[in-house]
Formats: structure tokens, C-alpha cells, sequence
């Protein structure tokens, strides 16, 4: 057996993170392997220390990451606690920093400034472009549940993490007296959209779904014309937006709510600038039009996290067989390696520009 990876798994900082992308099961496989893990104690963390302790791993203090040998991959999902500014070790997460996002340049300046890597899990993909580990299919379903729940006035705040089997519960109560109307899935066919789908399934209500040739000549009355949607298309470039503020206000809208599981509300890429900043746990609902036509809104960004074993373990399922190649020096994480390497590079001419104008 010899020696591979180092890894450093991080507690999160966000109350609402209750997800790990590497379960103690899939880390006891990777210590089988050479692989030598720490694990960082963690309030919230739906799966318990000693799990990791009893796979082999080492533990240290929640947020001890920072002072961690430069040899170590720092593992973790969601952003980074702002400080330390200079970020020195490879760190693995959604980093988010890609596509123009808010803060997406600070990060890249940060580590820029202690000379560290960002791999970012959603550029984690094969040679086809496919993504190989991925939270899709339980985002899309909780997407989708949240939206028929408030739907129906029966969605509780604030939000709180369940079992698949609760929130199927809560599905199909009421389902047969409900009014549910009709509802669209957009991007039906990728793992997002099959866990809305199913969700949708499970309450009674069967979803018109569309997908690449339905959205590349889109039909807008069409898509008003439902009561509830539910988009799931990520895009990568610039596309022409499904939702308006026109459609919003046209006269023949029946749309009442929408849940974006992608989120993407701060970047060039989102197909529904019809909204400016995502909901919470705590408030997980906006309403984007008032009156006796209402419209509401729901993008929580992190929705995998409200059935965080199932989750988790799905994920972690995925990830721990890539994570035995990190260093392998080529295949999907080099070319992670090389996606960071030409956004940095983006962002620091983007910088120098800025200063030049200034100087001028």
C-alpha cells in the first residue's frame, strides 16, 4: 500500500451546511488505500466525529485548516470564512468563482496572494465535459419539494433537515385534495431535473419537461402558461433568459412560483434575472409580484443540505474514488488544475487594467 493524498476535511462555516463531501465509510476506504485524512469537529455535521475516528481518521478543531501543512488538500463545499486573506494549500470545494460571480474575483485575489489552488468541485468533470461528482439530482428534488409545499401553504420556515422519507411524506399529504395545477421542469433530463421530476411524481403531479430542444426556441407563453416552475438548466455561457420582468407582467401569466435550483443569480449565465439575490432557510421564499396575481420566487443555494445524509453519502460516493488521483499529474483534476490556472490569470490582468486606469 503506498502513500497517496493527504487530506484535510473542514468544518463549515455556514449554520445551514449539514453536509460532508466524504462520508466516514468512503473514508475509511480511502485510509485502506494510504490515503491519510483529518477531519475537523463540526457542531453541524450530520455525520459524527467518532465515525471518522473509527475510520482511521485524525481530528483537530473546526477551523484549525489555516495552520495545516502545505502538503495537505483542504476539503470542503461551501465558501470560505474571510480570513486568512492569503489562501496557501489546494483547496477542493464550490468555489463559485468562474463565471463573474459577486466576490468571485476577491477570492481569486486571495489565492493569488498566498499562492494556493483552488479545485473546484464543479469543474470536476470527464472527458466529455460530464460532471463526476455532483449534488444535482438531490437539489432538483428539494427544489421541487419546497415548491409544491409553499404551493400548497403547507411549506414550514424556518426550513430544517429531513429524512428523503419525511420530505416524500410531506409530499403526498394532501396530494389528492390539493390544487396543484401544472408545472414545468426545465432542463428534465439531467440529474437535477430526473430529482425534481421525481419529487413532483411523488406528489401526485405529472411535470411537462423540457430540455434542450424545448429551451433552444423557447416558447415564453408556453412557459407562463404553467403554474409552478422549476429551473434546473446550469448554463456555462450567456443565453437568452427564460424569465423577464415582461413575462412577469404579462397579462397571460399563470406562473405563481418558480424555484431556481441553480441559483446562478449573480453571474452573466442566469437564465432568470428576474430576481437579485437568493432566499434562506430562514426565509426561503420572495415574492416577486404582488396583488391578485402573485408571484414567488425560491433559490436556496444550498438545498442538498435539508436531507444532508442522503446527500452526502451520494456525493461522497462519487468523490472518494477521484480523490485517490489527486497528484496523478493529469486526467480531471489536472484539468481543474488548468481551469483555475486561466481564471487566475483572468483576474489578474482584469486587476492590472483596473490599476493602469486608475494610474491614467
Amino acid at each position: 500500500m503506498g502513500a497517496g493524498p493527504r487530506l484535510w476535511l473542514r468544518h463549515e462555516t455556514r449554520a445551514t451546511e449539514r453536509r460532508a463531501p466524504l462520508v466516514p465509510e468512503d473514508a475509511a476506504r480511502l485510509v485502506r488505500e494510504g490515503v491519510a485524512i483529518t477531519v475537523e469537529e463540526s457542531p453541524q455535521r450530520a455525520f459524527p466525529l467518532a465515525e471518522y475516528v473509527r475510520a482511521g481518521c485524525a481530528t483537530a478543531p473546526a477551523g484549525s485548516w489555516v495552520d495545516a501543512p502545505e502538503d495537505h488538500y483542504v476539503l470542503g463545499l461551501k465558501e470560505l470564512p474571510a480570513e486568512p486573506y492569503a489562501l496557501r494549500h489546494r483547496h477542493i470545494f464550490f468555489g463559485h468563482a468562474y463565471k463573474g460571480q459577486a466576490g468571485a474575483a476577491e477570492l481569486l485575489r486571495r489565492f493569488e496572494a498566498g499562492g494556493g489552488v483552488l479545485l473546484d468541485l464543479e469543474y470536476l468533470t470527464d472527458d466529455h465535459g460530464r460532471r463526476l461528482a455532483a449534488f444535482g439530482y438531490w437539489a432538483g428534488y428539494m427544489g421541487a419539494v419546497l415548491a409544491v409545499l409553499h404551493r400548497r401553504g403547507a411549506l414550514e420556515t424556518p426550513l430544517r433537515p429531513l429524512e428523503r422519507t419525511e420530505w416524500d411524506a410531506l409530499l403526498r399529504a394532501g396530494g389528492d385534495t390539493a390544487d396543484d395545477g401544472s408545472a414545468l421542469v426545465v432542463g428534465a433530463l439531467g440529474r437535477s431535473g430526473r430529482g425534481a421530476c421525481d419529487a413532483l411524481e411523488t406528489a401526485g403531479i405529472s411535470p411537462v419537461r423540457w430540455d434542450v430542444a424545448e429551451t433552444r426556441d423557447l416558447d415564453r407563453e408556453a412557459l407562463r402558461g404553467h403554474d409552478l416552475l422549476v429551473n434546473t438548466v446550469l448554463v456555462t455561457t450567456p443565453v437568452p433568459p427564460f424569465l423577464t420582468g415582461a413575462d412577469l407582467d404579462a397579462p397571460d401569466r399563470r406562473l405563481s412560483v418558480v424555484a431556481d435550483v441553480t441559483c446562478d443569480v449573480d453571474s452573466e449565465c442566469n437564465v432568470l434575472p428576474v430576481y437579485d439575490t437568493v432566499t434562506d432557510w430562514e426565509h426561503p421564499v420572495r415574492r416577486l409580484r404582488d396583488g391578485d396575481r402573485p408571484l414567488d420566487m425560491i433559490a436556496v443555494d444550498n438545498l442538498p443540505s435539508l436531507l444532508p445524509v442522503e446527500a452526502g453519502r451520494a456525493f461522497s460516493a462519487e468523490l472518494w474514488p477521484q480523490l485517490l488521483r489527486l497528484g496523478d499529474g493529469d486526467g480531471a483534476w489536472f484539468r481543474c488544475l488548468l481551469t483555475f490556472a486561466r481564471a487566475a490569470g483572468a483576474s489578474a490582468v482584469a486587476d492590472r487594467t483596473k490599476e493602469d486606469a486608475h494610474v491614467r
